[in-house]
């Protein structure tokens, strides 16, 4: 499903230092609350003697997300996830998680000083990787003569479309994704080749 809004271009760590405890903050592009839940017992696995693995996420496109959530996994109630969550929304990303793993280094921060950290842990992360921005995607059927596959197929190699499927039966129908902008120009290449098409989004 292709996101006409930014998201994290791949995984991230950063780490950060506030008065001998560790934050160790992880973003990570995520579509769905499975890869979430599996992110975090990664963390979990990597970091058992942590003290703290706060986080929050956002699904969806920033601004009015599908979904979001966030954990202070034991640090006072709104302490880190909150804090997390808004460096997210400020942000303006979607799809994403960050985690910060905290080991704790003796010394208490308190409420204002937690806030901080993992507000800065988290913003390390959200400033330092990479957006990236998909082309929205129409989803577009063409049928045609055998001798038409080939054509077809180095159309959408030159023009960055993917062939998703091809069904071979008297006809050959195949099931395209095409970038919206490219909409027009596969149309004119359909009717110049004389090929059925129809859009199925």
């Amino acid at each position: 499903m292709s996101k006409d809004y930014p998201v994290p271009a791949g995984y991230l760590e950063r780490e950060t230092e506030v008065k001998k405890s560790r934050f160790i903050a992880r973003i990570v592009p995520v579509s769905s609350r499975e890869e979430v839940k599996s992110w975090l017992e990664s963390a979990h696995k990597d970091h058992p003697d942590a003290r703290h693995i706060c986080w929050a996420y956002q699904l969806g496109r920033p601004g009015s997300a599908a979904e979001a959530a966030m954990s202070d996994d034991g640090e006072p109630s709104g302490t880190a996830g909150k804090p997390i969550l808004n460096v997210i929304q400020h942000k303006d990303m979607g799809d994403v998680l960050v985690m910060v793993i905290r080991y704790f280094g003796g010394v208490k921060l308190g409420a204002g000083g937690l806030v901080r950290a993992y507000a800065g842990a988290a913003e390390s992360v959200l400033s330092a990787v990479d957006r990236v921005v998909q082309q929205p995607m129409a989803a577009v059927t063409v049928t045609m003569q055998f001798a038409d596959e080939q054509p077809i197929r180095h159309w959408c190699e030159v023009n960055g479309a993917e062939v998703e499927s091809v069904d071979y039966g008297n006809r050959v129908t195949a099931r395209l994704q095409v970038p919206e902008e490219l909409s027009e120009a596969l149309i004119a290449f359909c009717d110049a080749q004389r090929l059925d098409y129809h859009f199925d989004n």
